[in-house]
């Protein structure tokens, strides 16, 4: 991958891992574009890589959960003037709760930032790259799209869709000189927990965002679909993929309801 004076639209960049793509490509020489809903975290953070780095940074304050927002989002950074060479589809939510019991709004804005945000933006900027003949584009999964998760049922099914698309996508996009690649973290040391209502203290080991981030950009200079970041994650979902489903999805569903709700 060449970098240096590549520009990357990072979504979910307020914190955590899309914080950390953002403060390490810009670290490669790369220009940024951060996007989340929160201006000020955003407004600092591009500060703060542009004055360490003397990289150009900009961001975006958007909610990219509601209605159209792919859309807005393209056609606010095209106003702007912006070439995207990476796109890094970090942003998305996790509710810890029956579907029974959970918000049907809450169900439907989930869906739309984990899947169909994600699917906009990376059609957009495929296609966009496809034409140029270069570029790259690594979408944030999670060990969960391995398996049905309970408690987690649509953040879960959401991640196979993006493993699976991306996946599908790194084949599709190869020949055009594109770059596909799925990053698939374990429990990461991030606000992920406490923003899905659970306890991220019940869940054994975590990995830091760096080290995620480290992983992704390895797999994605060797030209590989997928990873799972870290070697306990790589062994829960090989061994997930052996043994009997009702075994799989038992042994999630133990771990996820002692991991919340907290009180």
């Amino acid at each position: 991958m060449d970098y240096q004076g590549s520009t990357a639209l990072i979504t979910g960049a307020s914190g955590g891992i899309g914080a950390q793509f953002a403060k390490t490509l810009a670290a490669k020489g790369t220009h940024v574009i951060v996007v989340s809903r929160s201006e000020t975290t955003l407004k600092e953070l591009a500060a703060d890589l542009h004055d360490e780095h003397g990289i150009e940074a900009d961001y975006v304050a958007a909610d990219l959960s509601k209605p159209r927002a792919g859309e807005e989002l393209v056609d606010e950074l095209d106003n702007r003037g912006h070439t995207i060479d990476i796109l890094v589809n970090n942003a998305g939510i996790a509710m810890h709760a029956d579907l029974a019991d959970t918000d049907r709004d809450r169900v439907r804005d989930q869906v739309s930032l984990n899947v169909a945000v994600l699917t906009d933006l990376t059609t957009v900027y495929l296609q966009r790259m496809a034409k140029r003949g270069s570029g790259a584009i690594i979408n944030v999964a999670s060990v969960a799209a391995f398996q049905p998760v309970p408690h987690l049922a649509v953040y879960a099914a959401s991640k196979a869709y993006v493993l699976s698309l991306s996946e599908a996508l790194w084949w599709e996009a190869k020949r055009r000189g594109v770059k596909v690649l799925a990053v698939c973290p374990g429990a990461t040391e991030t606000g992920f927990f406490e923003a899905a209502g659970a306890d991220g203290d019940s869940v054994g080991p975590t990995r830091s965002p760096s080290q995620v981030v480290d992983t992704a950009l390895r797999a994605l200079e060797n030209g590989k679909p997928s990873v799972v970041d870290g070697v306990l994650n790589l062994v829960a979902t090989t061994v997930s993929k052996l043994v009997p489903q009702r075994i799989s999805i038992a042994v999630a569903e133990f771990a996820v309801r002692h991991s919340g709700p907290q009180s």
